[in-house]
């Protein structure tokens, strides 16, 4: 496995497709330019509605989905492999999408899916809330994916806050996780940057997580700071608040390193839940 460079798209999604094909393809050309081998794009990249009924209305089938086949053009035009964090895709079920991530090739092949499997259904406080299960259907399977520099586990945003994912994904063979978001303004200033390093560190994965940024339609704002993470939890890369593209070098060697210093993947044991307090009592 050989050292590469990684990019992560960090930016402000419109409602709409069109302006966002233009903004994400000028920032996958900049961060091919800086010599990025692997590019990754936020949750939301062909949109950010959030309306439900105007998502579904805006949403397009796989085959005829115009950000996608907009982007795997520019991956086969620069010869990046593209991440592209997530689009509304049309499923069969007409009352919801799905929110599914793509890993595209430098040929504009797509190498591998992944539906969002951990819907953000959140009360965050009396004047926000949210219901992504309303208007998207819930994937249901765990995804690793091969790349030239090694296998790739393919989440979404709300993914991050469950952990049991990502082991699953590192015991079956990922070095490197894709955690594209678009983290609400209060949890990212709490939680982001603490979870992120807790998921490299628990898996001894590098960890790569794309975010939206700044103030999108209807008053929705989004975190930023998309992070680059070593295995050890360092922080490699950080976009802060603002539009652009964050670069980080990444030596795969390090993830054999990290495992061989904290083997917690092979110390795991399997163990029997808690027993029912009433249980517990009467014994």
């Amino acid at each position: 496995m050989t050292a590469f460079r990684a990019a992560l798209v960090q930016f402000t999604a419109a409602r709409d497709p069109d302006p966002n094909i233009a903004t994400v393809s000028g920032l996958v050309r900049e961060a091919r330019a800086g010599g990025a081998d692997l590019v990754l794009t936020p949750e939301n990249t062909g949109m950010l509605e959030p309306d439900d009924a105007a998502k579904l209305a805006k949403a397009e089938p796989e085959d005829d989905h115009r950000v996608l086949a907009a982007l795997r053009d520019v991956a086969a035009e620069t010869g990046a492999w593209l991440l592209i964090g997530s689009l509304a895709v049309k499923t069969d079920d007409p009352a919801r999408v799905a929110n599914r991530s793509f890993l595209v090739q430098p040929d504009g092949g797509i190498a591998a899916r992944y539906d969002k499997i951990h819907l953000f259904d959140v009360d965050l406080s009396d004047r926000e809330s949210y219901r992504e299960s309303a208007s998207v259907a819930p994937g249901e399977r765990a995804v690793v994916a091969a790349t030239p520099w090694g296998r790739l586990g393919m989440s979404v945003c709300y993914d991050l806050r469950f952990p049991l994912l990502y082991r699953a994904l590192a015991q079956g063979g990922a070095e490197f996780l894709a955690i594209p978001s678009a983290f609400t303004v209060p949890t990212g200033r709490a939680h982001w940057h603490v979870l992120l390093r807790a998921r490299a560190i628990e898996t001894g994965c590098f960890v790569l997580a794309p975010a939206q940024t700044g103030a999108h339609a209807e008053g929705r704002t989004t975190y930023g700071h998309s992070l680059a993470v070593d295995p050890w939890g360092r922080v490699l890369a950080d976009a802060g608040d603002v539009a652009g593209v964050a670069i980080a070098d990444i030596d795969p060697a390090q993830v054999a390193e990290a495992r061989r210093a904290i083997p917690s993947l092979d110390n795991a044991r399997p163990f029997a839940p808690p027993a029912d307090l009433g249980e517990a009592a009467a014994e």
